[in-house]
């Protein structure tokens, strides 16, 4: 078996190497995104846990401070969803990139057992062939010292 009957399966491996890397390209994408957006989360609960309350302002002043709270406070809950959104999305990538090292792997343990298997017999005729030589030596050695006896 040679390299060259490993064409089709060299193919696959370089297909799926690329199909791998794109796939770690998207995990670090979403782990990315992600983290922005749980940050966005404790940014505005951070906002609204310092949103400030007067007891001497006007009613008007009141329900400003009021509306901006609620804002802040539905800008994080919709923030608090994309986060959500965004792990579901992350672990998505996670799956899909460890799927595809999985596969990358498989087949390039099937080229290494190939490569290791055409070591072994190119080593097993080595060793037939030097047993050969030996042989001949030994037989060629005999005959001399039968010819040289007589």
């Amino acid at each position: 078996m040679s390299a060259r009957e490993d064409a089709g399966l060299n193919a696959v491996q370089r297909v799926r190497s690329v199909r791998e890397q794109d796939d770690r390209i998207g995990l670090r994408l979403a782990i990315v995104e992600a983290g922005e957006k749980r940050r966005r989360v404790d940014d505005l609960n951070e906002m609204l846990a310092t949103v400030p309350v007067t007891s001497w302002a006007t009613p008007e002043e009141l329900l400003a401070q009021r509306l901006a709270a609620q804002r802040i406070g539905e800008a994080s809950l919709e923030a608090a969803r994309q986060a959500a959104t965004a792990d579901v999305v992350n672990e998505e990538a996670r799956l899909r990139w460890e799927a595809a090292r999985t596969r990358l792997a498989a087949v390039e343990r099937l080229l290494e057992l190939r490569d290791g298997r055409r070591r072994t017999a190119a080593e097993r005729l080595l060793a037939k062939e030097a047993d050969d030589i030996a042989a001949q030596r030994w037989l060629r050695d005999r005959t001399s010292d039968s010819e040289a006896k007589r």
